[in-house]
């Protein structure tokens, strides 16, 4: 592959970790929100509370599936220059049905948990993808230090 082959696949995978961390900041920016609801929850909030906890989680699983997409895109850009790769985010649904259908504070404290695990999930994958973003950096610019055409 020539130098300015692999400038070229540094650029897409630079744009696809750009993609990909905006994409878990939205995440990360529901997850939040879906945790501030649960904690007025966990203290009583009734069924508003619970359904405005749930909005912010369906808004965090759909954020999540574009997530999904835009680092399985990363992944491939990075497979271009040979870089292997390997992010899980995941967020589990079998808690929404039971916080609705057995409200009370045990179910309230399992749907907590599971926010707070997803939220690091989604930061731990925001840190390897910020790792990853500052190692392509480090190529692009090393390649056009190496006589870059």
């Amino acid at each position: 592959m020539t130098n300015q082959e692999n400038q070229k696949e540094i650029r897409e995978a630079i744009q696809a970790a750009n993609l990909s961390l905006d994409s878990l900041e939205r995440v990360e920016r529901s997850l939040n929100g879906a945790r501030n609801w649960g904690l007025w929850d966990l203290f009583g909030g009734g069924m508003f509370v619970s359904m405005m906890k749930h909005s912010r989680l369906d808004d965090a699983k759909m954020e999540m599936e574009e997530a999904r997409y835009y680092l399985r895109q990363l992944q491939k850009e990075l497979r271009d220059i040979d870089v292997p790769m390997d992010i899980r985010v995941e967020v589990s649904s079998f808690l929404t049905f039971a916080d609705f259908f057995f409200d009370g504070v045990i179910a309230d404290w399992l749907v907590q948990s599971r926010i707070g695990e997803a939220r690091e999930q989604v930061i731990t994958a925001k840190a390897r993808v910020l790792e990853i973003l500052a190692d392509l950096h480090n190529w692009e610019n090393r390649l056009l230090q190496n006589g870059g055409q």
